[in-house]
């Protein structure tokens, strides 16, 4: 029973960060708001969550590849973990 409970207000807090979210036209799905949530709730910063979540709206999205530059990325792609470290970083320094 307190299990159901507890589900039943996750879900209503949720709810209500994303109808707060939306007023605030922060452009966050539900999802994503609920990963967030879930990192503030182990401990991670919230302002480095802030700063990282901005950072990666500015940046200009993926555009369509034409065929020959396709063939050519895949052979020069950036190492994952190389492209996540700014992530970790924030994440690390604010535990």
């Amino acid at each position: 029973m307190e299990s159901a409970e507890a589900a039943r207000n996750a879900k209503e807090t949720l709810e209500l960060a994303f109808q707060m979210s939306n007023i605030l036209e922060t452009g966050l799905d539900r999802h994503t708001l609920s990963l967030l949530i879930a990192l503030c709730d182990r401990g991670v910063n919230p302002e480095a969550l802030a700063t990282l979540v901005r950072e990666i709206s500015q940046r200009p999205g993926p555009s369509a590849p034409s065929a020959t530059a396709t063939s050519s990325a895949s052979s020069s792609r950036a190492n994952p973990r190389q492209t996540s470290k700014p992530f970790r970083d924030m994440v690390n320094a604010s535990l």
